[in-house]
C-alpha cells in the first residue's frame, strides 16, 4: 500500500457508492471496498491484508455487513482496527448505544462529517502501534504429509487419466455446443475464494435457470417450516421475560428498537431458505452429464485445483458464495478450518441414499472433520470413496 496514504477497509453494499468514496478521498485514503460478508471474511483471513488504520462501515447495521459481522471480526478474527460507522442522521439512541459497544468504535454522519472523519483517521494513523503478528483461529494449518500426498496423487492421476479426459472432452463437444470445462467461484478453507473446475455436465444456460428451480431443492422440506414474517418482535424473549431480567443478547432492528437476539434468530431460521442447494433429476443436466455425475467423472478437473493448492484430495466440500454467506456464525464457521476437498466425510457417509441426509447432518459432519482430520482418517475416506462414486441418486 502507498505509505503516504491512510489505509482503510470500507464496507458498503453499493459498489457505486464504494467507487465514489474511493474517488472522493483518493488523495488522502487508500480504501479497499468490500460489498459482501464473504469478501470481508476472505480478506481478513489473510494476515498480509490487515494493515488497516480503521474499518469504515457505511452498511445498514442490521444487514449482513453490519453489527453481526463486526462482532465476528472482533471476537473470532481479533480485528484490531476501530470501527467507524458512517450512517445518515438521525440515529436512534438505542442503536447508537449498541454500535458504540466495542472499544474504539465511533459514529459519523455519512454526509456532513467528512472533515472530522479525516482528522480522526489522521490521528489514528499517527497513533497506531507497529504491526503485530497476526494469526487467525480459522487459518488453515495444512500438514506437510497431507500436501505431499495431494501433489503426488493428483499429479499422477492427471497423467494416467489424461487419455480419458480427452475422450470425455470430445464427447461433451459432440453432444452440445459450449465449453468443455465449467468453473464457478467457491469458498474454501479460511474463507478463501477460488475458481472451482468441473467437466460441463449441464446446459450452457444452467446458471440463469437456477433461481427458477429453487423450489426443487431437496433440502427445502428439511428446513423449518416458514412461519409468518416477523413484523413486531418483542423486546424480551420468553426466557428473559419469565426470569424478570433484561435481555443480555440484544440487536437493533431497522426502526432502531432493541429486540432479543435469541428470539430474532429463531424467527429468522423459521423463515430463511435452506443453506445448501441440491436438485434430484435436475432437468438442466445433459444425457452425458447424467453419466458423468453418477460416476463422479465430472469432478476430475478438480485434480488441477489440488495441484494449485486450492483444495486437497480429502476435505470439506468448497461452497458457492451464496451458501458460504449463510455459515458465518460461530457454530458453523469452524468447517472452514479444514481444507477444501474433492471428497469428504459427508460424501462417503450417506451419499446416494435417496437424499436421506439432512442439512444439519451435513453441517455436523463438516465440523467433525474439521476438528479431527488426520492422515489416517483421510486414507479411510479415500477407501470409502470408491464405492460411493457409483451413486444411485441423480443429483
Amino acid at each position: 500500500m502507498n505509505s503516504n496514504k491512510i489505509s482503510v477497509l470500507y464496507l458498503t453494499h453499493d459498489e457505486v457508492e464504494g467507487r465514489r468514496f474511493q474517488q472522493e478521498f483518493e488523495q488522502e485514503l487508500e480504501a479497499v471496498v468490500v460489498t459482501t460478508p464473504a469478501q470481508c471474511l476472505a480478506l481478513c483471513s489473510q494476515p498480509s491484508a490487515l494493515p488497516f488504520t480503521a474499518v469504515l462501515n457505511a452498511a445498514d447495521p442490521a444487514s449482513g455487513l453490519g453489527l453481526r459481522l463486526m462482532r465476528v471480526l472482533k471476537q473470532e478474527y481479533r480485528l484490531a482496527p476501530p470501527v467507524l460507522w458512517l450512517l445518515p442522521p438521525p440515529v436512534a439512541p438505542a442503536l447508537r448505544a449498541v454500535l458504540l459497544e466495542s472499544a474504539g468504535s465511533e459514529l459519523f454522519s455519512a454526509r456532513d462529517d467528512q472533515a472530522r472523519l479525516l482528522t480522526r483517521l489522521q490521528f489514528l494513523a499517527r497513533a497506531r502501534p507497529a504491526a503485530a503478528s497476526y494469526s487467525s483461529p480459522y487459518a488453515l494449518r495444512m500438514p506437510l504429509s497431507k500436501r505431499i500426498m495431494d501433489v503426488v496423487c493428483a499429479g499422477g492421476a492427471l497423467l494416467v487419466l489424461s487419455p480419458l479426459l480427452l475422450v470425455l472432452a470430445a464427447l461433451i463437444k459432440l453432444e452440445s455446443r459450449g465449453p468443455v470445462f465449467y468453473y464457478s467461484y467457491r469458498v474454501g478453507s479460511g474463507y478463501r475464494v477460488f475458481k472451482f473446475w468441473k467437466l460441463r455436465s449441464m446446459r450452457t444456460d444452467a446458471d440463469k435457470l437456477l433461481d427458477s428451480m429453487r423450489g426443487l431443492n431437496q433440502y427445502q422440506s428439511r428446513g423449518s417450516s416458514a412461519g409468518p414474517e416477523a413484523t413486531g418482535l418483542a423486546a424480551l424473549c420468553e426466557t428473559c421475560a419469565t426470569a424478570g431480567t433484561t435481555c443480555r443478547q440484544q440487536l437493533v432492528d431497522q426502526r432502531g428498537r432493541l429486540i432479543c437476539e435469541l428470539h430474532y434468530r429463531a424467527q429468522q431460521k423459521a423463515n430463511e431458505a435452506p443453506t445448501f442447494l441440491k436438485i434430484a433429476n435436475d432437468p438442466r443436466v445433459t444425457r452425458l452429464g447424467k453419466f458423468l455425475r453418477n460416476t463422479s467423472l465430472d469432478e476430475l478437473p478438480q485434480l488441477y485445483n489440488v495441484l494449485r493448492g486450492d483444495m486437497s484430495l480429502v476435505g470439506n466440500r468448497p461452497l458457492p458464495l451464496y451458501e458460504a454467506e449463510k455459515l458465518l456464525t460461530d457454530e458453523y464457521s469452524r468447517r472452514f478450518i479444514a481444507p477444501a476437498g474433492i471428497t469428504g466425510l459427508w460424501q462417503v457417509t450417506r451419499r446416494g441414499k435417496a437424499g436421506e441426509m439432512s442439512e444439519d447432518e451435513r453441517k455436523a459432519l463438516d465440523i467433525e472433520y474439521a476438528r479431527n482430520y488426520s492422515m489416517k482418517k483421510d486414507l479411510e475416506i479415500i477407501l470409502k470413496t470408491i464405492p460411493a462414486l457409483f451413486q444411485k441418486e441423480n443429483v
